[in-house]
């Protein structure tokens, strides 16, 4: 698998062990796997499975024992720690569990921060069309505080988008949400790849997220054990517990 048959991310004979001795922990042991543009793949599995390791291998933010990652033709695993830095900048969004927004900084600036720190300016059309995609048109001028849960993760979502990166990397999206604020981040995952052609990968526990990927990759013991489309809610449940 390369980038160049569709595949804009490619893992290949991935471990990553933590210690040394009889201490050690295989997080990850060989894995093998492409995430195609412009699709939404979820990764699941029980506590300790190794789906956030795997997660911060493919965005760069830790490095494997041995195998490789190749992100948009370039292998993530030989770069610098500068060169890193400019990777995620120019390439990766990121949204999170716990928002990440800045308190000092209102909503719009929040979305516009990753841009203003690479000192690039946004496409003043995309930076409206993300505004009013995510619902927070009259809220441009509210800080964190004086915004929902729900409010903040789309602000989250819309930084992440702003610089039309080559993937965003979800990690737990709706693990801090009510239902209805989930539903609304979910959709608007959905939406990024179906109208705009985005390429998302979320870890998550919750299989109603599960559900709205295009495929859903389950690891367990650091192995990947299913990799198919997801289904229902109710097929991933049943797909987990056969797992668990």
């Amino acid at each position: 698998m390369s980038a160049s048959d569709g595949q804009v991310v490619v893992a290949t004979g991935l471990s990553r062990r933590f210690g040394e001795g009889p201490a050690a922990v295989d997080a990850l042991v060989d894995i093998n796997t492409g995430f195609e543009r412009g699709r939404f793949t979820a990764i699941m599995g029980p506590s300790g499975s190794g789906k956030s390791t795997l997660m911060h291998i493919l965005a760069g933010l830790d490095r494997p024992t041995q195998g490789t990652v190749t992100l948009d033709g370039e292998e993530v695993t030989s770069l610098d720690d500068g060169e890193l830095t400019r990777l995620r900048r120019d390439k990766l969004g990121f949204v999170f569990q716990f928002f990440n927004l800045l308190p000092v900084l209102n909503a719009e600036e929040n979305m516009l921060l990753p841009l203003s720190i690479a000192g690039r300016k946004p496409d003043p059309e995309w930076l409206r069309t993300l505004t009013r995609t995510v619902g927070l048109e009259d809220r441009r001028t509210h800080r964190p505080a004086e915004l929902s849960g729900g409010q903040q993760q789309r602000v989250a979502v819309a930084r992440a988008l702003l610089s039309k990166p080559a993937v965003v990397f979800a990690d737990e999206p709706t693990g801090n949400l009510d239902s209805k604020a989930s539903a609304d981040v979910l959709k608007l995952l959905r939406n990024a790849v179906d109208e705009f052609g985005q390429t998302v990968i979320m870890v998550t526990h919750d299989p109603s997220a599960a559900a709205h990927a295009d495929r859903l990759i389950t690891l367990r013991d650091g192995a990947i054990v299913h990799d198919a489309a997801p289904g229902s809610a109710d097929d991933v449940i049943e797909l987990m517990k056969q797992i668990d």
